[in-house]
């Protein structure tokens, strides 16, 4: 299967797509895997999540202007409409999204 770009993935038209700008060497990163994780699980169906490493995908990070990791973005058919740097426990990290999953 031929791997898709980055605006081909964030711009799926069904559902919203959660971006995590993170890096392996970075341990809040780390932190908010599981967390990703859990959102995932209880939002199945309504969310997508992408992991994208920002040492492998500086254009990326730079277009979306992210400056420090973790970052979330999250796209609705391909516009940014919601982001927050840092870590985030999963039940705000859920309430924060719940607006965009209707």
């Amino acid at each position: 299967m031929p791997r898709k770009s980055f605006s081909e993935l964030i711009a799926s038209p069904g559902m919203p797509v959660l971006v995590d700008f993170f890096a392996t060497w970075c341990a809040p990163c780390k932190t908010m895997a599981p967390i990703l994780e859990q959102v995932a699980a209880q939002h199945q169906g309504k969310l997508r999540i992408i992991k994208i490493d920002v040492d492998k995908n500086p254009a990326v990070a730079q277009q979306y202007r992210v400056q420090s990791i973790p970052t979330l973005v999250l796209f609705r058919q391909g516009q940014a409409v919601w982001r927050q740097a840092g870590v985030v426990p999963a039940a705000q990290l859920g309430q924060a999204l719940q607006p965009f999953l209707q």
